[in-house]
């Protein structure tokens, strides 16, 4: 019979975590609940159980740890029960404390590290950002977005929106012009234009400063959609293997995209009450906080059933579309998922590569079924006809008939 190593975890001696030993359990039990397996979770709770144990033998309480105490603790030479006398911690064993820390931060048990908190944000960008949150309906991408590039322009705006006029307003855009791209500065003019508004609507600045910003030369609709034919599109979608998890959720995405033409931010957005199984039909919520009901087609739907039946982690988040591995949080990169798809199915020659791709696909799959550009503009929910027409260029066999024919060299 093989005798046990008396290094072995069953023959070390127990660290004592003291006073953090109920916050060691329930940090353990915060693990599980993510969906870690138990020997992932073992390799967290040891780290936290040693690093209270160290805080009980160095006499520092439990409110005085910062990022100097787990410094400290890094750099220790471990005389700790547990066979690892003499011998320093890995980078990999500290990150775990860490984790721990942050847990006992939630818990209120610990300050916060000030490495951790956010940068103090100009009182006139939070109020401009809460301004489009409430009536511009914005993301927080996008206000996200929105807040750094009016950060960047502010010092040079200056202080006082009272003296703001045209001249200072296009000198800011024409110098960021010339250190930026150009889709950079249109999104500064974008930016700009809301601040001055918002500015405007609260009556800080001059009236109609908005129409001096500058515009950056786009023409709108000057190339083709960027879109997959139907055979390629249905070889994305049974590019997913459905014996795994990962495979049932990709694929219920790619039929959510490629059906009805969703946005990625639709679809990381998706809730259980978005969904009507009796009718038959889908909310969606998309830019500006428009809300609307689309039907839910067939093979999509039978596709989200079996994710939400065989798949889908049981996990109390309300979001539909989660991580297949643990910690089970919900996905943020839907586009990736198309990536991979495009990947796996061997199409390499996708004009793009993301969740857009898909969009594009539906409204010409749409067109060329017989389909009219109102229903096409109702189904992608846009705000203008014009967005739409964008796709009435990819029916080359309608625009024939219509194309004048080239005069050549005929003088005038």
């Amino acid at each position: 019979m093989r005798k046990q190593d008396p290094n072995s975890p069953s023959r070390r001696p127990r660290m004592n975590a003291g006073a953090l030993a109920p916050f060691v359990e329930k940090f353990a039990e915060h693990l599980t609940g993510l969906g870690h397996p138990r020997l992932t979770v073992t390799c967290y709770s040891d780290p936290a159980r040693h690093f209270a144990d160290w805080l009980s033998r160095v006499g520092i309480a439990a409110s005085d740890v910062d990022d100097r105490v787990i410094n400290a603790f890094a750099h220790h030479r471990c005389q700790c029960p547990g066979g690892r006398h003499g011998k320093l911690v890995s980078p990999n064993y500290v990150r775990r404390v860490r984790r721990f820390v942050r847990f006992l931060a939630e818990s209120g048990v610990v300050a916060s590290s000030p490495a951790c908190t956010t940068p103090a944000v100009d009182p006139r960008v939070t109020e401009f950002l809460e301004w489009l949150r409430c009536h511009r309906g914005l993301s927080e991408r996008t206000l996200h977005l929105r807040g750094q590039v009016m950060r960047r322009l502010l010092p040079a705006l200056g202080n006082d929106p009272a003296t703001y006029d045209a001249a200072l307003v296009r000198r800011v855009i024409v110098e960021e012009a010339r250190r930026s791209s150009s889709s950079s500065v249109r999104t500064m003019t974008v930016t700009l234009r809301g601040y001055l508004r918002f500015l405007m609507a609260s009556g800080r600045c001059r009236p109609w400063l908005d129409h001096a910003v500058p515009t950056v030369p786009h023409w709108r609709l000057s190339a083709l959609p960027r879109y997959l034919s139907m055979v390629d599109v249905e070889r994305l979608v049974a590019s997913c293997d459905v014996t795994r998890p990962a495979g049932i959720r990709d694929r219920a995405i790619l039929l959510l995209l490629a059906r009805l033409g969703l946005r990625a931010g639709d679809v990381l957005a998706m809730r259980f009450d978005d969904i009507d199984w009796t009718e038959g039909t889908l909310r969606v919520c998309g830019k500006s906080r428009r809300e609307v009901c689309l039907p839910l087609p067939q093979d999509a739907g039978d596709a989200l059933l079996d994710y939400l039946n065989r798949a889908r982690p049981k996990v109390g988040y309300d979001r539909i579309f989660l991580r297949a591995f643990a910690p089970y949080r919900p996905v943020r990169a839907i586009s990736t998922v198309v990536r991979l798809g495009l990947e796996r199915a061997g199409i390499t020659d996708a004009p793009s590569h993301g969740a857009r791709l898909l969009r594009h696909s539906a409204a010409t799959g749409m067109l060329r079924a017989g389909a009219t550009l109102d229903a096409i503009g109702v189904v992608l929910r846009h705000r203008s006809t014009d967005t739409t027409m964008h796709y009435a260029k990819v029916d080359i066999a309608m625009l024939r008939p219509i194309a004048q024919p080239w005069l050549g060299d005929v003088p005038c």
